[in-house]
């Protein structure tokens, strides 16, 4: 078997194991029986996951009896759409998928949101397990059961809670990913740091490079400490309604990013993290909440690593300040047409604030946009 450790998210009958461990795709059948209510799944995946791991996945299953359909998508965030996740669902129902057999998403997190999404509504909701196979999705979207697809009017603005029964993390996985890919996803690990734990981020610093580079260990590390993070917050806050919210660090900047960029391959999700969570430190100290100091360390190591801090880092033109604030009066978090930010008084120390102007953030962005090299 695997060696791997194993968090557990206390939901009461929804609580699941997430596996963090290498390995853990030669041995799905095995992890994935004792919560299987029949044993037969349907594996979702994309073309491109589909040629480096489908396989092994589908060996593993044969191995432990497990029947298996698979459906094969296109790869990218245009996938995540209502068309795409019509016809997920019509190729489910053509399985004659039962409420007591399961989904498995084998993917990065356009697989897993959709995945999750459809699993949700199918027969009024079934089962699913994700099986993430980028670093992004194995330390964010497949852990804490936010599923969802995009429009026009933003990103995830479609979607329902629905926990998974179980998470194999499989780190060695993270091998076969491109290098802007592994990047991206380290985004979302630095975010853990920044929002609230301070000495992770520290270790980070120490080690960010290292993970970057492949090593096992640290790999390991940081996506165990990820979810150890994320999984206590979405016990304490499971729908959003108050703490889980500072996981959105960076992300309601970047989701304002994304729209404005069409959700092409020119910014990958991470990406625009990891510039937003810039911008949010930038804005904290543009409203004296926090020190110009922790900012540019902050930035420091985004640029020590290789992430973009400001869109013209990767070449993104055009982009006006007052579309993008446009953009965020769309976000999730609006409540009573204010837009819930996630700022930090320091390192460690983000808080959500919905008392800030959109004047003031208008020309907090255009400052930005505008200097390049003095984001803050």
């Amino acid at each position: 078997m695997s060696q791997h450790e194993i968090l557990n998210v206390p939901l009461g009958e929804r609580a699941y194991d997430i596996l963090v461990g290498e390995n853990l795709v030669a041995h799905a059948g095995d992890h994935m029986s004792p919560v299987l209510g029949h044993k037969r799944v349907a594996i979702v995946t994309d073309e491109n996951v589909a040629r480096l791991h489908l396989e092994s996945l589908q060996s593993a299953l044969d191995s432990a009896g497990i029947r298996h359909d698979t459906i094969t998508l296109p790869p990218g965030e245009q996938t995540k759409d209502f068309a795409h996740f019509e016809q997920l669902v019509t190729k489910l129902l053509d399985l004659g998928l039962e409420r007591a057999d399961m989904a498995v998403a084998l993917g990065g997190g356009v697989i897993g949101d959709l995945t999750g999404f459809a699993a949700s509504v199918l027969r009024r909701g079934i089962d699913f397990i994700q099986i993430p196979t980028t670093l992004l999705a194995q330390v964010d979207s497949s852990v804490g059961g936010k599923t969802g697809i995009d429009t026009r009017h933003g990103k995830n603005l479609i979607g329902a809670f629905h926990q998974p029964r179980l998470v194999l993390a499989d780190t060695g996985l993270l091998a076969t990913l491109p290098r802007r890919e592994l990047l991206a996803g380290y985004a979302e690990v630095v975010k853990y740091g920044l929002l609230g734990d301070q000495a992770f981020f520290e270790w980070l610093e120490a080690h960010g490079a290292a993970v970057i580079a492949g090593d096992a260990d640290a790999q390991r590390h940081a996506v165990l400490e990820s979810c150890r993070a994320k999984a206590r917050i979405v016990v304490a806050d499971e729908k959003e309604a108050g703490e889980r919210a500072l996981l959105n660090l960076g992300h309601t900047f970047g989701h304002a990013l994304e729209v404005a960029s069409g959700f092409g391959a020119d910014l990958l999700h991470g990406e625009a993290v990891a510039i937003g969570m810039t911008m949010a430190f930038g804005l904290s100290v543009r409203l004296g909440l926090c020190s110009g100091q922790d900012a540019e360390r902050a930035e420091q190591h985004f640029r020590a690593v290789g992430l973009p801090v400001h869109p013209d880092d990767l070449g993104l033109k055009a982009l006006d300040a007052a579309v993008l604030v446009d953009h965020m009066s769309q976000d999730k978090k609006v409540q009573d047409g204010k837009v819930t930010f996630v700022l930090l008084r320091g390192i460690g120390e983000a808080f959500l604030t919905r008392d800030v102007e959109p004047e003031t953030v208008c020309a907090y962005l255009a400052d930005m946009l505008a200097h390049p090299r003095n984001a803050a």
